[in-house]
């Protein structure tokens, strides 16, 4: 073994050393899914000379400092193949210990079985279901674009990455792949480089059994730059990704490979793609390889030091953007001061005074009064960038006097991101993942169907993403069935550190947005009307604050002198209702309190005691919402004599709102009569 440590980048290393620095991540990964007997070895022994070439020759990192901001990303979103990612990490001088990597899919590791943003140093995105690390990928190279266009100067290039990607034939077969890969095509994202795995093998076997298509003609038809070449060859792989460089447009290098590559039995078999090699093979393969089959997590000493010259090589690298940045500081100090705000995530001082409020009188739809929001706020907030799936008009979130981004200018606020709703939600995420934006995107809350994968992983990843989802019950009328949300709600309730707020009216929307944008840990979903809602006279009829929609619920009237009887809980459009019945509740003699419950997550981290001074335990309560009553009795309780709900627990139906209301029995008189029932009277 040579004991001569060539220049990191230096592009005439000699074979017997390259091997052994490749040999490296191939012995690192299948050792360590073998000790967890549970893994994908095969993308990592297949793709190791790719990755290895990328790593030491092209992406510029601080391993020091994961969250460099001018740092090449990189996504592998063929995420079964994580320990490719941990051996690299590892091996550049991450934040990753080699015992971190002898943990492999162990409690508390720093390494699970598919990447995770935030638990692993280097990881930029969670990628676990195909397709999304593709999505992410085009998000981040539009916020880069994006940024790009808004603080580069001449001589001052302070975004100038490149997005890099390991992706699979199953990323290509999933929808969202072809979703985002049609946009970034569109948008000539350049900068946007991804290298194609293309093994021919998936879990069932051959790709063929299920995937024939000419991959590079659908590519160069959605407008990218596309290679094809032997992607077990590093000079091949070189010269590939600087034609890729050179090309203004996104681009996909077809590597081929063979999956477990070294294997004497499972290389270029599917038993290579899910499974540990097994003791006995994996040894073999190390013989064949002309590696030592012990000790186990070897790294040869020259090796770890070749690749240990990443640090210092990343610390020069952010020196330089410092020194860079600086400059810039001095020439632009306003663009230098506000990029820094922003990539930090933190907001304008005083935003939260152009939240628009709404005068009582005339009804506003609460997707009206959004677009309203979304504008005044586009006034200080300058990096509010998204749009919607085709659907602008309706969702009302066009940033007025911006143009929409399109190639070759992405100075604009607004994207079209056409009819691609799940695209729409994986770049979304990249985006925000990317930094330097608050994305936002739109479309009828009855598409979160569409939507729900990447949602989840936002979630997940607790990045602010907004989703402004309006059309949100059967208020939309004509449309019918098809295109009514009854189960969607309940659904995105159901996603751990999924913020969900349904307002009431005008102002509630307005509180929304704030605590949406105040919301950094993770998504937000406001849920919009189509039809118009009252806008109360808050102060004239003694009712709650609109700003008690930052606690997710509010007492929004109450009328109990002789004592509180009941509560009718509400959200969103169901809320008029519910004030409307109180009213005529109270008229009648009964002690009567309305909630506006417009987040129940919101409302559940105000603790118990707010809570329980909310909705008092032991008065009875009635839940009143167009929607699934699945989960209400979180609120209303499981005995029938203290809670019920009135809610839809089948499909909507084809006619004007006020008949499909009325024959559902969502109106105040219906709302009267079960809270008599449940009253006893």
């Amino acid at each position: 073994m040579t004991t001569t440590i060539p220049a990191l980048e230096d592009s005439t290393l000699s074979p017997t050393f390259r091997n052994q620095a490749i040999n490296t991540i191939r012995m690192l990964a299948a050792d360590a899914v073998q000790q967890a007997k549970s893994g994908h070895p095969g993308l990592p022994m297949g793709m190791a000379a790719a990755a290895f070439t990328l790593w030491t020759r092209y992406m510029r990192y601080s391993p020091s400092n994961p969250a460099w901001l001018n740092r090449d990303r990189f996504v592998l979103s063929a995420g079964h193949g994580s320990m490719l990612l941990y051996s690299l990490l590892h091996l550049t001088g991450y934040d990753l210990s080699l015992d971190e990597l002898r943990h492999f899919r162990q409690w508390d590791s720093k390494t699970p079985g598919h990447p995770e943003y935030g638990h692993t140093p280097g990881v930029e995105t969670t990628t676990g279901p195909l397709g999304q690390g593709f999505a992410n990928g085009v998000g981040m190279a539009l916020a880069a674009a994006w940024l790009a266009a808004r603080y580069n100067r001449p001589n001052f290039a302070l975004i100038s990455h490149y997005v890099y990607a390991i992706v699979s034939d199953g990323d290509l077969m999933e929808g969202i792949a072809s979703e985002a890969a049609s946009l970034a095509g569109h948008l000539k994202l350049g900068r946007l480089i991804y290298l194609y795995d293309d093994n021919n093998v998936t879990i069932d076997g051959k790709a063929e059994v299920a995937y024939t298509e000419d991959w590079a003609k659908r590519f160069e038809a959605y407008g990218w730059h596309v290679q094809k070449i032997d992607g077990m060859d590093p000079d091949a792989v070189a010269a590939a990704i600087e034609a890729a460089q050179a090309d203004a447009r996104p681009s996909i290098i077809g590597c081929r490979t063979i999956i477990g590559y070294g294997s004497p039995k499972k290389a270029g078999t599917s038993a290579a793609h899910g499974e540990a090699l097994g003791d006995d093979e994996l040894n073999a393969t190390k013989v064949a390889l002309g590696w030592p089959v012990e000790p186990r997590f070897l790294v040869p000493d020259e090796v770890r030091q070749f690749y240990g010259q990443a640090v210092g090589r990343g610390q020069a690298w952010e020196a330089e953007y410092s020194d860079l940045l600086e400059a810039y500081s001095q020439e632009f100090p306003d663009e230098a001061a506000e990029l820094r705000r922003i990539m930090s995530g933190d907001l304008p001082e005083g935003w939260q005074e152009m939240l628009p409020t709404f005068p009582a009188g005339k009804p506003v739809a609460t997707r009206n009064a959004g677009g309203k929001v979304i504008n005044e706020l586009a006034k200080v907030i300058p990096n509010l960038v998204g749009g919607s799936a085709d659907l602008a008009g309706s969702n009302k979130t066009t940033i007025e006097g911006s143009p929409f981004i399109q190639a070759g200018n992405f100075h604009g606020n607004n994207i079209h991101f056409g009819v691609r709703e799940h695209g729409m939600g994986g770049i979304l995420n990249g985006m925000a993942l990317h930094g330097g934006v608050i994305p936002h995107g739109a479309t009828f809350l009855v598409f979160t169907d569409y939507m729900r994968p990447s949602m989840r992983l936002a979630a997940l990843m607790g990045i602010r993403v907004l989703y402004i989802m309006t059309h949100d019950s059967i208020g939309l009328g004509e449309d019918g069935p098809t295109h009514q949300p009854i189960e969607h709600l309940a659904a995105l309730r159901a996603i751990p550190n999924m913020t969900v707020i349904r307002p009431a009216d005008a102002n509630e929307t307005s509180m929304a947005w704030r605590a949406a944008l105040e919301n950094t840990g993770g998504p937000t979903v406001i849920a919009l009307t189509r039809q118009n809602l009252s806008v109360p006279d808050r102060e004239g009829e003694g009712l709650g604050a609109a700003e008690g929609v930052l606690r997710g619920g509010y007492v929004l009237y109450e009328h109990a002198p002789n004592g509180l009887e009941i509560v009718l809980i509400a959200s969103g459009s169901e809320v008029e209702i519910a004030y409307a019945a109180a009213k005529t509740l109270a008229d009648e003699g009964v002690g009567v309190r309305v909630v506006s419950l417009a987040s129940w997550e919101l409302f559940t981290k105000q603790g118990a005691d707010y809570i329980s001074e909310v909705l008092p335990v032991g008065v009875k309560k009635l839940a009143i919402e167009a929607a699934s009553p699945f989960g209400w009795e979180r609120w209303v309780g499981n005995d029938p004599h203290l809670g019920a709900i009135l809610g839809i627990n089948h499909f909507g139906a084809s006619a004007p709102y006020q008949r499909i209301y009325e024959e559902f029995g969502l109106t105040p008189a219906n709302a009267v009569a079960r809270a008599k029932q449940l009253l006893g009277r």
